[in-house]
């Protein structure tokens, strides 16, 4: 083999190295023509999602003034209002993400062209980049981030407050940010004590972590359901999916079932009626 093809196989070599390290661009995302997205930091990109797995509104039983304020902030949103951030927080399986997309489906079906978008708590640093990329398409968008909270030693809380509302360009108005937590403060209560101790003044080390909630003009809180709301879920699910069962055959079963779980709320609920269908071999 000559000096010449030696040259040519080291640098073919190197070229095939590099494309590994650095892979080509992928084509950017339509981001009109899709229901929801997802930010996939490592790709610095987003992920479209046509199919956005979610229930009926009028399946969501017992948070009906939670569904209502969601429904009218973010209505109001996308007739180009501006609106509020909102922080859904509760107990788990208590319906927080179940309405969030819930109310982003009923709207589609209402006509309005309004995406969503998914970020990961992981990937708070990028909510400056994701936003600025939204600001520059034409439609509304829900900017949302799924079981947010705060802990010790975890500073990207202070990046979040300042993209709400702080900085000199603002939220731009096309986006609105919804998040769900089961905390209503973000951080754990720990935390923010550890803040105080250490703090000179310790009032204001206390505003400065309770404030983060503060930039969500509105707070919607979701809690464990009592008996009755929980079997009135249950009765709705066993009408609407046409399970050929007698409510009250699995009334006592499905109190058993949520007591076997240590909870009564919208996902046990559910869970039961998944388990319930399964055994009479309905696809819901």
């Amino acid at each position: 083999m000559s000096e010449t093809d030696d040259t040519l196989t080291t640098l073919t070599r190197i070229a095939n190295a590099l494309e590994r390290l650095a892979p080509p661009k992928t084509a950017d995302i339509d981001m009109k023509s899709h229901q929801g997205y997802v930010w996939v930091s490592e790709k610095s990109s987003f992920h479209a999602v046509d199919e956005i797995q979610r229930l009926p509104l009028d399946s969501l039983q017992g948070i009906d003034q939670q569904k209502q304020q969601l429904l009218e902030n973010t209505e109001y949103f996308a007739k180009g209002m501006r609106a509020n951030n909102a922080l859904l927080w509760g107990a788990r399986g208590t319906g927080k993400s179940s309405v969030l997309k819930a109310v982003h489906g009923h709207l589609l079906e209402k006509g309005y062209d309004i995406g969503l978008v998914e970020i990961q708590r992981e990937d708070l640093g990028d909510l400056p980049e994701v936003m600025a990329r939204l600001s520059k398409i034409d439609r509304a968008y829900i900017l949302f981030c799924d079981d947010l909270a705060f802990e010790q030693e975890d500073i990207s809380y202070k990046s979040l407050k300042a993209v709400l509302e702080g900085g000199l360009s603002g939220r731009p108005r096309n986006l609105v940010f919804y998040a769900t937590s089961n905390r209503r403060h973000l951080m754990a209560r720990q935390m923010i004590e550890n803040e105080q101790s250490t703090a000179i003044n310790r009032s204001e080390a206390a505003e400065e972590k309770i404030s983060l909630s503060d930039r969500f003009g509105l707070w919607i809180g979701f809690h464990n359901v009592d008996q009755d709301t929980y079997l009135a879920m249950i009765k709705w699910y066993v009408e609407y999916y046409q399970i050929p069962v007698s409510y009250d055959d699995v009334r006592q079963d499905s109190l058993t079932w949520a007591i076997g779980r240590g909870n009564r709320s919208g996902r046990t609920a559910f869970q039961y009626i998944l388990n319930l269908a399964m055994q009479h071999g309905i696809k819901i």
